[in-house]
């Protein structure tokens, strides 16, 4: 039998074996939340509005802290509503390509950007939440600065929800939100992903991971909670629509988001479909429901 003080390094080892897998697998939970994708020639090999017979203008605004973001411009002059889109983390803004064309059809002025590191907007590291409000913001400032009297409602969809409740409860020019398949906090989403994928205890994990994500790229996701935020946007008006089977974001999230919103508020839960999946479960539908909500509520402004 081994004594006491012979098992000593033995247990030194294994815990810093167990310490190295942590902060390994920390580290690959950073990559994940704020990655880096490099260019690709084919990145621009994407449809436009000019494939669905709609006008646009290509438009480059600024964030906050100078960065170029790139974006589309789809013009009502008719109209002071303006939806604007908020694609998903690593996401674009062709990807709002259908919601988008449905809301000019429907008579709205529309803008779909890229948030940073995206698409075509200037390299940078991909937050996750953290950093994109301020590119939100910006793009409302350029849809109220290019519309005399804008009446701006947003539309998100994963990240881009989040981003969009946290935004609208800073600024109260979004005067009606879709969220659609948001989370109620960025560490809740993280520790979800653990579990599934790990089949851990997440909290430790998510603790390390935000501290490696701190020194590496300067901010904490846990600190971004749209949960927090949401109860700030009444009496501005919010639908918050979610998959009743979505793995990445349990629906759940979306019920307590939705107790946690003020009114009005409107719940728009579709059965048995994964993430981001309502308006690809019956687009016409989703796209009339979505136009109606601003339609009703933008004209109240």
């Amino acid at each position: 039998m081994l004594r006491r003080a012979s098992l000593l390094p033995l247990l030194g080892s294994a815990t810093l074996a167990a310490a190295g897998g942590v902060i390994g697998a920390a580290w690959y939970v950073t990559t994940r939340v704020s990655p880096q994708h490099p260019r690709h020639y084919s990145d621009r090999y994407i449809f436009t509005p000019w494939e669905l017979g709609v006008p646009f203008e290509e438009i480059t605004l600024r964030s906050a802290d100078g960065l170029a973001l790139t974006g589309w411009w789809l013009p009502r002059p008719e109209s002071r509503g303006v939806v604007v889109g908020s694609h998903g983390h690593s996401g674009s803004k062709d990807d709002l390509l259908g919601i988008g064309t449905s809301a000019w059809r429907a008579g709205f002025n529309v803008l779909l950007f890229d948030y940073r590191g995206r698409g075509d907007s200037e390299p940078w590291p991909h937050s996750l939440v953290s950093r994109e409000v301020d590119d939100l913001l910006a793009a409302v400032a350029y849809a109220r600065a290019r519309v005399d009297g804008a009446k701006i409602g947003v539309v998100g969809f994963s990240m881009g929800a989040a981003v969009a409740i946290m935004a609208a409860a800073r600024e109260p020019a979004i005067a009606a939100l879709v969220a659609d398949s948001s989370f109620t906090a960025v560490a809740d989403v993280v520790a979800h992903g653990v579990r599934r994928t790990l089949g851990i205890p997440p909290a430790p994990l998510v603790r390390a991971a935000d501290e490696v994500l701190a020194r590496r790229h300067g901010y904490r996701f846990t600190r971004a909670r749209p949960i927090d935020a949401v109860g700030a946007i009444s009496p501005r008006p919010i639908l918050i629509a979610h998959g009743g089977g979505d793995t990445t974001v349990p629906v759940e999230q979306a019920r307590r988001l939705f107790a946690a919103a003020g009114a009005p508020k409107e719940l728009y839960l579709v059965d048995g479909v994964e993430h981001c999946g309502a308006y690809f479960a019956d687009r016409p539908g989703y796209c009339a429901r979505v136009n109606a909500f601003f339609a009703h509520h933008l004209s109240e402004c």
